[in-house]
């Protein structure tokens, strides 16, 4: 009961929010393939698809991922906060934790679909172990160290003729060709097999390596920030924080949204990956203050109430999404791969979301948790209840 009241309520909105972004991003990629959404060239899409698929890179692509980056950070703070409270170490819970991610996603992408982030998410709690007690300073500047540095790593020449990026283009491609026949008509098996045993990029050992130790620090810095508002207490107070929010929005929003705008203005320049990294992360802390501030001005609403139901399952959700537009999509269900464009599938992505807000609401009348948040808690706290455990007077209580 106490862990419930401790919940910050917008918190949870704010990750209901963002499994829209969530999902009608990975829409492209459950229509074309993870890396067919990157290779649009290669297929037929309408003058209309095609600047929808532009708008989704704006607007959506890259940008609400790091928000849901930003709440994981938030949570593991908070999280820490409780079970230090209750006289317990924090880093074995969370390591269990961490450590059911990763299994979760394994499983995830192994058998189901090639868009995993529970993996990533699992391994990425272990380094932000690193900075779990940080002052809130040092998350901070770290952070904007981190983000600098990723952005200096997009200032990368391209070379169409070089050699080796021409037998790129082409493994790519064949690749991205073969996604569309197995993924359209495939059974299951033959799905999967695809999934799990085709490299398109033709990497070698030690370039993943290399690529693997380099991931956390690329996708650090929103996960920092989340840990520095947690311990600044950032969303505690959303009616007395009104006007923070508003500047804050006002400075993020349009500052992300045009640094995502130039790499389709001024296509080909070897600056835009930088542009477009940057403008991602600042885009994604446009939209968390912008929903902050929608949050404080009509929380009340039954609109907010659903949001914050979804969020409270979003680990479920997440996984249903999956399960549900693999059937969508793949051969072994309707076949729809490649087949119904960018602008019916983001139609279609705010026709499930609508159904899990409705969905989620009512869930949670008649049950505490999610099927899959209750296995997580479960295996966390080693506890069939699903609840952590006070320490008193060396002996262990349930809380």
């Amino acid at each position: 009961m106490v862990e419930q009241q401790n919940r910050v309520r917008i918190i949870d909105s704010m990750r209901g929010f963002s499994l829209l972004g969530i999902l009608i991003a990975n829409m492209l990629i459950f229509q074309y393939g993870l890396w067919g959404k990157d290779e649009m060239q290669l297929f037929a899409l309408s003058q209309a698809d095609s600047f929808a698929k532009i708008l989704v890179n704006i607007l959506i692509e890259s940008s609400f991922m790091p928000i849901f980056a930003f709440l994981f950070g938030y949570g593991m703070i908070k999280m820490k906060e409780s079970l230090e409270a209750k006289g317990l170490k924090p880093k074995r819970y969370l390591s269990r934790r961490f450590l059911m991610l990763i299994a979760i996603g394994i499983l995830h992408s192994t058998y189901l679909w090639e868009g995993d982030i529970l993996t990533f998410y699992g391994f990425m709690g272990f380094f932000l172990l690193l900075f779990m007690n940080r002052k809130a300073k040092t998350l901070l500047i770290w952070g904007a160290i981190l983000l600098f540095l990723i952005g200096l790593m997009g200032f990368v020449p391209d070379n169409p003729s070089d050699p080796s990026k021409v037998d790129d283009n082409a493994r790519m491609e064949t690749y991205v060709k073969e996604t569309i026949t197995i993924y359209g008509t495939g059974t299951y098996e033959e799905i999967k097999h695809h999934r799990n045993t085709q490299d398109p990029l033709g990497m070698n050992g030690f370039l993943i390596f290399i690529l693997l130790l380099i991931a956390p620090l690329m996708t650090a810095p929103l996960f920092l920030f989340g840990m520095y508002a947690a311990k600044k207490q950032w969303f505690k107070q959303p009616d007395s924080e009104r006007s923070i929010y508003l500047k804050r929005m006002l400075l993020f929003l349009p500052a992300g949204l045009l640094l995502k705008s130039l790499k389709h203005l001024f296509p080909g320049q070897g600056w835009s990956i930088a542009s477009d990294t940057i403008g991602g992360n600042l885009l994604a802390l446009g939209y968390i203050f912008a929903f902050a501030l929608l949050f404080a001005a009509a929380k009340s609403s039954p609109w907010l109430v659903r949001l914050e139901a979804l969020g409270k399952l979003s680990l479920t959700n997440y996984l249903l999404q999956s399960v549900i537009c693999t059937t969508l999509f793949y051969g072994y269900g309707l076949g729809w791969f490649n087949k119904i464009g960018v602008i019916a599938g983001c139609g279609l992505a705010l026709v499930i979301y609508i159904g899990q807000l409705f969905a989620s609401r009512w869930y949670l009348t008649r049950f505490n948790s999610g099927p899959v948040e209750r296995l997580l808690r479960i295996w966390t706290y080693f506890s069939l209840s699903g609840k952590s455990k006070s320490r008193v007077d060396g002996r262990e209580k349930l809380f």
